[in-house]
């Protein structure tokens, strides 16, 4: 006796009865990973059950044009990059992306991290200075205010810059990828991937680490943090950005210190404070030259002041890293005083 159906009916049941098997199964092998992928978009388009926007009517692929096709070029092996953002001020010639680039080639065994690394210019000059210092550069035209020009600290210029870039980030973690965000006016010394915790949504930087302190009550700087691509970290990132209606005329990284007990509650996320000792800054840094990974001109207002400090650090660390082992070892190092940017916020030791 054969296996064949008898009749059109018999045949039709059963196709349903497979296509309802198969369609459980389908769902939960792709949920029980929790990265983002394409995998859902595509079961739904085959299985004709959801509406698919065609993909010239997809608005993200308006405003984000070419990214999918540029992040395979950049991220790593695991589908991480390295972010970073500048306007046509920060990307001048000798400011402050020249310094940031410049701190990898000088660093401990980092230069391989410039091919990871996507500087995402937030103004058409910033751009075009971006593209002849660096081979991964893209130009987010996200926002019609002029981004040019060096933004006052809290000016409404300087608020939609500092927005904009989680625009952006949003539509990395939808791609599916995870990444490092660290602000420019920063330098690096070492790979600081390998203090990431493997548990955390995300790990962000702190102003003043105190072991003694729960992770929530760290004071978190947003001037680097690390994400893994989840669905968590996707709602996460439409969290943060749609409570900046709730708290207007305030920056990213105070909206995110303000929230930062919700997305725990409410979304579940982990997120995890960074020692000062890895990643310092100017608020607070250790002179520890042996274990820094990177020193943010934080606790700073003014370009030029956060150029001049930066400067100052980078020497250090060229003065410390062409001694001898053995003149290492005698200790006594210390990182130049951030006199300027210091200063320029009336800073005191807490």
């Amino acid at each position: 006796m054969g296996l064949g159906f008898g009749s059109k009916e018999a045949g039709s049941h059963a196709v349903a009865f497979l296509l309802g098997a198969a369609l459980p199964t389908a769902l939960l092998f792709l949920l029980a990973s929790d990265r983002l992928g394409e995998g859902l978009s595509s079961i739904s388009r085959s299985w004709g059950n959801v509406t698919v926007s065609p993909a010239g009517d997809d608005p993200n692929e308006v405003l984000f044009k070419g990214l999918p096709e540029l992040l395979p070029k950049v991220a790593m092996e695991d589908r991480t990059v390295i972010i970073t953002s500048v306007n046509e001020a920060w990307a001048q010639p000798g400011s402050l992306l020249d310094l940031y680039l410049e701190s990898f080639k000088n660093g401990e065994d980092i230069a391989h991290l410039l091919n990871h690394l996507l500087v995402v210019a937030l103004d058409a000059r910033g751009f075009e200075r971006c593209k002849a210092v660096h081979p991964r550069c893209y130009f987010l035209n996200a926002t019609s205010t002029d981004m040019s020009s060096a933004k006052a600290f809290m000016s409404p210029d300087y608020l939609e810059l500092v927005w904009t870039k989680l625009t952006f980030q949003q539509r990395v973690l939808e791609l599916g990828y995870s990444f490092l965000f660290t602000d420019c006016d920063m330098v690096w010394f070492r790979n600081p991937f390998r203090h990431f915790p493997v548990y955390a949504d995300m790990s962000c930087s702190s102003d003043d680490f105190k072991p003694s302190r729960a992770p929530l009550d760290q004071p978190l700087n947003t001037g680097l943090y690390y994400m893994k691509s989840t669905n968590r970290t996707v709602a996460m990132m439409k969290y943060w950005r749609a409570a900046r209606e709730r708290f207007p005329g305030q920056h990213d990284q105070s909206v995110f210190v303000k929230i930062r007990r919700e997305l725990v509650s409410k979304l579940q996320v982990k997120i995890e404070p960074l020692e000062t000792v890895y990643f310092g800054g100017f608020c607070e840094y250790h002179d520890d030259p042996e274990k820094v990974c990177t020193i943010h001109a934080c606790c700073c207002v003014g370009l030029d002041n956060k150029v001049h400090d930066l400067r100052d650090v980078g020497a250090d660390w060229k003065n410390y890293t062409s001694l001898a082992p053995e003149e290492r070892k005698k200790g006594g190092f210390k990182w130049t005083y951030p006199t300027r940017c210091r200063d320029s916020i009336g800073w005191r030791k807490p």
